[in-house]
């Protein structure tokens, strides 16, 4: 009979809050698109939107876009180099969604506001340096 000891699996360094925080916000973003998808869907589905055909091409559209955040989100969370780049992209594609809503007025401002502060919370996250060196980016690389 052997007793081999093997070693215990070293645990993956935490991330720094900063990382988790913009994975967060990333996700939710990409949930809220998710679920804004599904109601054109829904919508053009049930026939209740003037044109039924540009409800649903619109619900796939906003599914396929709400992949983007979705997948930048988890790999922020897994601390992945290349989840950067489409986390930051995510959040400048959000700024003039922001301007069109705040322009639209009365209820959006209210949405206009709130995806400008998660996209601008996301974007000084993603560029702070403690979250590139956790991401294994910058000159100490």
């Amino acid at each position: 009979m052997s007793t081999k000891q093997t070693p215990a699996p070293t645990p993956a360094p935490a991330l720094p809050g900063r990382l988790t925080a913009a994975a967060a916000l990333t996700a939710l973003e990409g949930l809220a698109l998710a679920g804004l998808g599904v109601y054109l869907l829904f919508v053009g589905i049930s026939g209740d939107a003037d044109s039924p055909q540009q409800a649903e091409t619109g619900g796939i559209t906003v599914l396929a876009l709400a992949a983007l955040p979705l997948i930048a989100a988890r790999g922020l969370r897994l601390g992945r180099r290349w989840s950067r780049g489409p986390a930051l992209i995510t959040q400048i594609m959000a700024m003039p969604v922001a301007w069109t809503l705040w322009t639209t007025g009365g209820a959006m401002i209210a949405a206009a506001v709130a995806l400008a502060l998660a996209a601008l919370a996301v974007i000084v996250l993603l560029v702070n340096p403690t979250a590139t060196e956790a991401l294994g980016i910058g000159p100490s690389s």
